[in-house]
């Protein structure tokens, strides 16, 4: 009996040591041992400039805040967070959710705020990035929509909107030519004097493909909507207005002019 007893104990060792050090759910525990934590596979990509204003706010003023965990000590959530709180040497406050996996990290992801385009653009402004403090001078200057900002300073016009903004929130954003931009911005805004939806998206990727156009004269253009007031309309998309403003510029004219291909 004896015998059995003692291959019973260490059966049961051998059980508990292969088993995850696991300490009480949604229990709060504090360490300083960083090493015990690790990114779940899949979680979305760090962001360097939310770590950086996390870092500022954490020297400032290290306010309660926990991150989840599951049995594994796979982050769940607060990964930014981890990283400035290991940086910065300060205790580490966690809570344990057993089963929780991908699936919940995107559920949290998806509740939590995401940052826009204004919150980057002001991210790397604040890292002193000559390219982005260009861009926001423009913008706010002309006040016109990121992806319109981002099609005259970058010259990509035929580039989806989603590559532009991914470049954009990566740090890659650089400006081809100034001066250029400005010329464009400056022709739509004079053409504002005689459309008062000048500033729709659809409308300014018309006018900027329109004067890429060599068959279009700006000049001969706005004295056409000089003779036709209220002229133009609102329309459903681009390709609507460039038909609409090849009729508005082909007005009294003898030798008609293709502006659509």
């Amino acid at each position: 009996m004896e015998k059995n007893k003692n291959k019973s104990n260490k059966t049961n060792m051998k059980t508990t040591n292969t088993e995850p050090m696991v300490k009480y759910s949604n229990h709060v525990h504090t360490t300083t041992d960083y090493y015990l934590f690790k990114s779940i596979d899949g979680n979305r990509n760090k962001n360097l400039l939310h770590i950086n204003r996390l870092k500022k706010s954490m020297q400032s003023n290290y306010l309660f805040t926990v991150i989840i965990v599951n049995e594994y000590y796979e982050i769940i959530d607060g990964q930014h967070r981890f990283e400035v709180i290991k940086e910065l040497n300060l205790p580490l406050r966690y809570i344990i959710c057993e089963g929780y996996g991908l699936d919940e990290v995107h559920l949290l992801n998806a509740n939590s705020k995401t940052w826009n385009s204004d919150d980057y653009l002001e991210g790397y402004c604040n890292l002193g990035n000559k390219d982005y403090l260009i861009y926001k001078e423009f913008k706010q200057r002309y006040n016109f929509g990121h992806t319109e900002c981002l099609t005259f300073l970058s010259g990509k016009a035929s580039q989806q909107k989603t590559d532009k903004l991914k470049e954009f929130y990566e740090g890659k954003f650089k400006v081809v030519n100034y001066l250029e931009a400005c010329n464009f911005a400056d022709k739509i805004e004079i053409i504002g004097q005689y459309y008062a939806g000048y500033k729709r998206r659809s409308f300014i990727f018309a006018i900027y493909s329109l004067l890429n156009n060599k068959n279009f004269e700006f000049t001969e253009f706005i004295q056409k909507l000089k003779i036709q007031q209220g002229a133009i309309v609102d329309c459903v998309n681009s390709t609507q207005y460039v038909a609409l403003i090849e009729e508005i510029y082909n007005y009294k004219r003898r030798d008609k002019v293709n502006l659509r291909y």
